[in-house]
Parts: structure tokens; C-alpha cells; sequence
């Protein structure tokens, strides 16, 4: 696997679309630190990590409205790719969906939202566009 990033995206991508309520992810400290900013802003339910033998896994439980079964997380996509990285800095902030959804960034303050970034006035790698 070249991308562990788009690997996490394509699961909870994919878990959503088969309609599962639990899906679970190899995990890493950066694939932490964004299901921790997920389960912040709302996108999942909550997150645990299980200690297994060969690596650690991450435990998503996802998040779905109560009458309509739609999934929290309408489009989850990567950005910055091992071949192409995508880098930004605080007056060229993306605004996704005009302010409705969340980029992730990885910053020298570590992985935060494009809000918190612009907060802190520092800038990074576009990890990904949730929304």
C-alpha cells in the first residue's frame, strides 16, 4: 500500500456506502489525530483504538440521521497524494463548500481543521475535504 491515508478515506468511504455501522482501520498516529477531529466536528459517532498482535486498529462507529439513514459524511476526499502534494498557506485557505464542511491540515501545530489553522495564522498540507 503506497497511500495509508487514502486507504482510511476509502474504508469509512466505503463503510458509508455499504451502509455499516462499525468500520475498522489500521491505525496510526495521523489516521488518530484525523478520526479525532471527525468525531470533534461531528462526522462519526466515536472512535476507540483496540490493541491487536501485528499492528493497533481503530474502531470508527459512523454516524447516520435517525429518520432518513442518510450518512453524516456526504463526500470525504483525498487532496495531497504521495505523487502530488498540495500545499497552502493562511491567505489561500480553501473554504469548503463555501464554509459548511472541514479541510484537514497537517501543520507545524500538528493535524488540524482550515479554521483552526487560520486561528493559529499558520499553514500546511491539504490532507483531505470533508463535508
Amino acid at each position: 500500500m503506497t497511500d495509508p491515508i487514502a486507504d482510511y478515506l476509502t474504508r469509512i468511504r466505503n463503510a458509508y456506502l455499504a451502509g455499516n455501522k462499525i468500520v475498522e482501520i489500521p491505525s496510526s498516529r495521523m489516521k488518530l489525530a484525523i478520526t479525532g477531529i471527525l468525531c470533534e466536528k461531528g462526522y462519526i459517532l466515536s472512535y476507540k483504538e483496540v490493541e491487536s498482535a501485528p499492528q493497533n486498529i481503530i474502531k470508527i462507529a459512523l454516524k447516520y440521521h435517525p429518520q432518513t439513514k442518510m450518512a453524516a459524511i456526504k463526500k470525504i476526499e483525498r487532496v495531497s497524494t504521495p505523487g502530488l502534494r498540495r500545499y497552502t498557506d493562511v491567505k489561500d485557505m480553501p473554504r469548503v463548500l463555501n464554509g459548511l464542511g472541514i479541510a484537514i491540515l497537517s501543520t507545524s501545530k500538528g493535524i488540524i481543521t482550515d479554521k483552526e489553522a487560520k486561528d493559529l495564522n499558520v499553514g500546511g498540507e491539504i490532507i483531505c475535504y470533508v463535508y
